[in-house]
């Protein structure tokens, strides 16, 4: 059981819990067809249908997005400088809580999970879970037919640091799909520049399996589909 006020900041946009109490003070929330009797009245969140003005509100526990990132853009969820990735969201799509589960740096593009799902986004980001994240990658050289062997032997970075064995699919000669099972600090730019060459394009196209969709523009999220959402959890 959860209050009134409580539900209703974490499920409507940009109302906090005085805004929810406000609109019970003036009668435009019902629970199940009845109008609410106190912003403190206990409901059933899964259970109860709650309405504001007569339109449903929809329950979620929890929102998992899918955000195809634009170049020039942070990871994080507030920057004094820089758009953030909660900024692109749609109105629909944004409420309290909401953060991204990693980071892409500012000139790399592709798929940022963005959740208020605290106990997922960190078993997405443990070391321990090794959640495989695949790239497009755009390189200033081509690539050799040695490569992939290199990475799949685990590419040494700054002395002593050996990342683990990465997947490289070669598709041109300057381009490739790179799979890796962690998250270091610039990672992919590092394991590259450790052999001698520069990346000039990064995207993430895929994340635990579940690929960047196609029809999403740069800018552009939507929620992950509950199929998705299983996928990302059966795969942690």
């Amino acid at each position: 059981m959860e209050r009134l006020d409580r539900f209703l900041a974490e499920q409507l946009k940009n109302i906090s819990r005085k805004g929810a109490k406000e609109l019970v003070r003036r009668g435009e929330v019902t629970v199940n067809g009845v109008k609410a009797a106190s912003a403190e009245q206990k409901i059933d969140p899964a259970g109860d249908v709650i309405a504001v003005s007569g339109r449903a509100v929809k329950y979620r526990r929890f929102l998992y997005i899918m955000l195809n990132k634009p170049a020039g853009v942070v990871c994080a969820t507030r920057d004094g400088l820089s758009q953030t990735v909660l900024e692109l969201l749609p109105e629909e799509l944004r409420r309290r809580g909401l953060f991204p589960a990693g980071r892409l740096d500012r000139d790399t593009v592709g798929f940022v999970l963005i959740t208020d799902d605290g106990e997922l986004a960190h078993r997405v980001l443990s070391p321990k879970s090794h959640v495989p994240k695949k790239y497009f990658v755009r390189l200033r050289d081509p690539v050799t037919s040695d490569i992939p062997e290199k990475f799949s032997a685990g590419i040494i970075i700054d002395g002593p640091e050996t990342c683990l064995p990465a997947e490289l699919e070669i598709l041109s000669g300057r381009e490739c799909l790179l799979t890796l099972h962690e998250g270091k600090y610039h990672q992919v730019k590092r394991m590259f520049a450790a052999l001698g060459n520069e990346v000039v394009y990064l995207k993430r196209t895929e994340i635990a399996g579940i690929p960047l969709d196609a029809a999403l523009d740069e800018g552009e999220a939507r929620e992950l589909t509950e199929n998705e959402v299983e996928r990302l959890k059966s795969g942690l």
